[in-house]
């Protein structure tokens, strides 16, 4: 079994984690109790719980969610910053496992070098509308974002209210952005979110160029651990880099109500 870190030790890592989907919350957000993020789009990642805190009020809190989000997918973060028996509490109402997420964290100044194409040039972007339709544009396929999100996704990523967090980094090989990173600076942390590539370029090392671009940038503005959630195909790239597993999100979609009887 996987020994994982105590939960008081992660709290910076967790609570970056929180507040980057918070900030997906251009509709609605909540941080109390019940932490939550409305982004208004239809898709289930872009609309989520993030954690509850009492576990007495499971039952509540489900029903409240399921009200806020009224009839939008979303997904439902089981976490170390979650309370205990939330799961169990989410499975015994019919919600289902949609996956997990390991937690992973490195030392700033431990990341290993990583080698991608020699014509690939990485750098941050503004925050233009047209940069930010690239940049979109780059990420929406691997995450499987259907096309007809693009404008609002760009318009999302425009709204944040903590945009002076975030620094968006673009791969860009043979005169087109392949790869994407996202560094986000919140809780002392440096969180990594958004790494892409392009399913034409995968497996040439260009997402392992971009996270370490966006650690590195971390490190070169003084902070010393960075962290991210990674996929099934990420895991190993960022092993490779020097990422341990800390800990672990499960993600649960939770039933919507049926019809009145």
């Amino acid at each position: 079994m996987t020994q994982f870190a105590d939960p008081a030790a992660l709290e910076p890592q967790l609570a970056n984690c929180r507040d980057y989907w918070l900030g997906w919350g251009v509709q609605e957000r909540q941080e109390d109790h019940l932490s939550l993020f409305r982004s208004g789009l239809a898709d289930g990642r872009l609309n989520g719980v993030m954690r509850l805190r009492d576990e007495g009020r499971a039952e509540e809190a489900v029903a409240e969610a399921v009200k806020r989000f009224d009839g939008l997918p979303f997904t439902w973060w089981v976490g170390p910053d979650s309370a205990p028996g939330v799961r169990r509490r989410l499975v015994d109402g019919g919600a289902t496992q949609e996956g997990s997420m390991p937690i992973m964290t490195v030392r700033t100044d431990q990341v290993r070098h990583a080698k991608g194409p020699s014509a690939l040039r990485v750098r941050p972007i503004g925050d233009s509308a047209e940069e930010l339709s690239d940049w979109v544009g780059a990420y929406s396929p691997s995450f499987g974002l259907a096309p007809e999100l693009h404008a609002d996704l760009v318009r999302v990523e425009r709204e944040r209210t903590d945009a002076g967090r975030i620094t968006r980094f673009a791969g860009r090989l043979d005169g087109r952005t392949v790869g994407t990173a996202l560094l986000y600076v919140a809780h002392g942390v440096a969180g990594i979110y958004v790494v892409t590539t392009d399913a034409s370029r995968r497996r040439q090392g260009i997402g392992a160029v971009l996270t370490q671009a966006a650690v590195q940038a971390a490190r070169e503005n003084g902070l010393r651990v960075a962290t991210l959630q990674a996929t099934g195909d990420g895991a190993p790239v960022y092993r490779r880099l020097g990422f341990s597993v800390v800990g672990e999100y499960e993600l649960f979609e939770v039933p919507a109500p049926g019809p009145a009887q």
